[in-house]
């Protein structure tokens, strides 16, 4: 079992809250040098109040977090801020400043009294901003760019200070997807390049699962699952976290789905090799109720099958298709009004296994005139 000494950060019985109320209690979290940490959980679950209360923005309520093998109450600012650096929701409003600026204001800690920067701490900027693809933003004032284009100023603000451990709450919020995917990346190359931290908030799951080293839980009063993404995201936990009421959400594959049409279906669909599940969601859209096979159950068409179809028929993964299932599916289509097949054009007479059960199923729509090549 590791133990706390071998952490770069870690808390001990960490109790967060508000005017002496706690919200989250006994937090055991912890990450190593250059590992990445994610809080995930509901609106209103009390990440945010944790990662304040990690920057001492947030007196604890009880319980130690501690950074570099010391309390971080026991640090002075200018120490913590030399190891620390913060990008949170809450907006700036600096007057008469460009974004090199703002920037700029990352090196204050490396300072003396008068705040002056020297040539070394100017080089340092220009290597933050660029990090972080905004030189081209550097003369622009800072308060008539984009919410996105603020976020990566302050993201290359926190990079300015050269820390070893960074906290980030909901960085992505205002970024578009492309800008998403380049500032996670920026901070996974960090991470591993440079030896830095990352503790953060996130809402995107499927973004969480692919960067974080470690996950932490956020549920009720208490961090309820602390883990790897392979530990965390196990099959129906995600819906019990986040309260899920209505759709699903695959943990495989990071998809969410809208509820299936309820009623008897009126659609057959010869789906596999991810051909279908556009036509799934479409149907969906349509509120169309309909039926789906045969499929391995590893198909990339399966869970958005299961999650939308009213009926699935399928077999386990590189199985022959059972002659149960076949019979199965051609009853469903005996009471379907038609048939799609996205898999067309499919061989009707050559082929073994998956493919000649497949092949038999279309022909058997054939015959019985339901094939039909748009939705009905």
């Amino acid at each position: 079992m590791d133990r706390p000494g071998e952490y770069y950060f870690y808390t001990e019985g960490l109790t967060v809250g508000y005017h002496g109320v706690p919200l989250i209690k006994d937090i055991k979290i912890s990450l190593k040098k250059g590992e990445i940490l994610t809080l995930i959980g509901p609106n209103g679950a009390g990440k945010t109040t944790i990662l304040k209360s990690i920057i001492r923005q947030l007196a604890p309520l009880g319980g130690v977090a501690v950074l570099d093998g010391r309390a971080m109450g026991d640090l002075s600012g200018k120490e913590l801020s030399r190891k620390l650096s913060v990008v949170l929701t809450e907006r700036i409003h600096p007057e008469m400043m460009t974004c090199r600026d703002v920037v700029s204001t990352g090196r204050y800690p490396y300072t003396g009294k008068f705040g002056v920067l020297s040539e070394e701490d100017w080089a340092v900027v220009d290597e933050a901003m660029d990090l972080v693809h905004i030189h081209e933003l550097a003369d622009r004032d800072y308060t008539k760019t984009s919410d996105g284009q603020k976020q990566r100023v302050m993201l290359a603000r926190a990079l300015c200070q050269q820390p070893d451990i960074i906290v980030l709450d909901e960085p992505t919020s205002f970024l578009d997807i492309r800008y998403k995917l380049e500032f996670l990346s920026i901070l996974q190359n960090m991470s591993r390049t440079r030896n830095l931290s990352v503790i953060m908030s996130l809402h995107e799951l499927d973004l969480a699962g692919r960067i974080s080293d470690k996950i932490a839980c956020v549920r009720g009063d208490k961090v309820d699952r602390f883990g790897t993404p392979e530990e965390i995201f196990t099959e129906g936990y995600i819906p019990k976290l986040y309260g899920m009421t209505v759709g699903t959400y695959d943990e495989l594959t990071g998809d969410l789905e809208l509820p299936a049409v309820e009623g008897e279906p009126k659609v057959f669909v010869i789906a596999g090799n991810g051909t279908s599940t556009a036509v799934f969601r479409r149907l969906q859209r349509e509120r169309i109720p309909f039926a789906a096979g045969i499929l391995w159950e590893n198909d990339l068409d399966y869970p958005s099958a299961r999650a939308l179809a009213v009926r699935t028929v399928s077999v386990p993964a590189f199985q022959q298709i059972s002659p149960g299932a076949l019979e199965e599916a051609k009853g469903l289509i005996d009471s379907c009004d038609s048939v799609l097949c996205p898999l067309e054009p499919l061989e009707t007479e050559a082929g073994t296994g998956m493919a000649a059960g497949l092949s038999e199923l279309l022909a058997y729509a054939r015959s019985s005139g339901k094939i039909r090549t748009e939705l009905p």
